[in-house]
């Protein structure tokens, strides 16, 4: 277990430094994570202990919403106070991303 979360911990720092160094507008975790599926793809898969260690972090996901539900009970009077300009960001936001996949949901079913 321990291997296999030393090589998930080393793409993300392999694409940090690619994106720090390269001044790349994408973060360093995604760019890790990319890299980290091209290796799994190009190999044939995960391993077995590399499959078990990230089935056993995806079950305690969960617990990474506990900090920013305490962050957002800490602010609720910003929250209040910009709730609106948030919430209209997350509309816009979500509705022009639902439009771009439908599009390009349809887009590739006709190019096939």
């Amino acid at each position: 277990m321990i291997d296999a979360l030393l090589s998930i911990l080393i793409f993300q720092l392999i694409g940090e430094v690619l994106s720090r160094g390269l001044n790349l507008p994408v973060p360093g975790p995604v760019i890790g994570m990319l890299l980290l599926f091209a290796v799994l793809r190009w190999r044939g898969g995960p391993p077995e202990p590399l499959s078990a260690t990230a089935n056993s972090i995806l079950a305690h996901l969960p617990l990474l919403f506990v900090p920013a539900g305490v962050g957002v009970m800490v602010h609720l009077p910003l929250l209040a106070r910009e709730g609106a300009p948030l919430l209209a960001a997350i509309v816009i936001s979500t509705s022009i991303t639902l439009l771009m996949t439908g599009l390009t949901v349809h887009w590739l079913r006709r190019r096939k």
